[in-house]
């Protein structure tokens, strides 16, 4: 009893702040002209614009999430070897971006990537000649990478920090070379890490909106920009809605999907 008291709270909470917004959703995203129905989601699934945009929503979230890996597993690696002290300060470095706001972060982006910014100058400096980082997919991505760059080195770190170096020399006593160690023994032990935090940074990409709506344009735009489109524009609560209810069960199989092959809460709530 004290127990349930104790989450009284916290469910009060989540009732009222995520249970009913989403339940709201979805039962306006089946009314239409006042009409109870599927004419919604009919017209979704004959809509060829909105296919375009899933897929280009799912194609910005994997590509979103290999970076991440690629970027992220040697910086989780580096913290299991250093010292104490240079742990800390790299896992510092990785919890800064979270003191600061996802609109700052975005708009120095915006500062960044424009065709006047430093970066897209040295590019062309160096003979990438008419290269165009802002209002492009390529420009959402690497905004995208900066942002969800500690979602992914968090429970990789965990995973890494579990793995028994003495097996590595175990490894090379029998004869593996390094290379051949870390690929036979390290890399499948750390798979768990890589895929939790492959999960967690896909789901987020798919629901992503600041930064693609900055950084971004129209013509590129991903799903969650329709869907503020069709609300906030045209007050088309059942397309947005049911738009809103297709990403959400996708993202439900997704998770369903991912349980079955890794434990996420014991890698999550250790990377807490």
């Amino acid at each position: 009893m004290r127990g349930l008291a104790l989450l009284a709270p916290l469910l009060v909470l989540l009732i009222l702040c995520f249970v009913v917004p989403v339940a709201e959703i979805i039962r306006r995203s089946f009314v239409v002209d006042s009409e109870f129905g599927l004419e919604a989601y009919s017209a979704l699934l004959g809509n060829e614009v909105f296919w375009t945009i899933l897929g280009r929503t799912f194609g910005v979230a994997i590509v979103t999430t290999l970076v991440c890996a690629l970027l992220a597993y040697p910086y989780a690696y580096l913290m299991t070897v250093v010292s104490p002290r240079t742990r800390n300060l790299m896992m510092l470095i990785v919890m800064i971006p979270f003191w600061t706001s996802l609109m700052v972060r975005t708009y120095s982006w915006l500062v960044l990537l424009q065709d006047s910014g430093p970066i897209v100058g040295f590019l062309r400096g160096i003979g990438f000649e008419g290269v165009t980082l802002i209002r492009t997919t390529t420009g959402v991505m690497i905004g995208m990478v900066q942002i969800l760059l500690p979602f992914m080195v968090l429970p990789l770190y965990n995973s890494l920090a579990g793995i028994d170096r003495r097996l590595l020399g175990a490894a090379s006593v029998l004869g593996a070379r390094p290379f051949r160690a870390f690929r036979r023994v390290y890399l499948p032990l750390s798979l768990p890490g890589v895929f939790a935090g492959s999960v967690l940074v896909f789901i987020l990409s798919l629901g992503f909106y600041i930064t693609p709506a900055i950084l971004g344009s129209p013509k590129n735009s991903l799903i969650s920009q329709l869907i503020v489109e069709r609300i906030s524009d045209r007050l088309d609560w059942s397309s947005g809605g049911a738009m809103s209810l297709i990403l959400f069960l996708l993202t439900i199989v997704i998770v369903g999907l991912s349980s079955r092959f890794v434990n996420l809460s014991k890698v999550y709530g250790g990377a807490a």
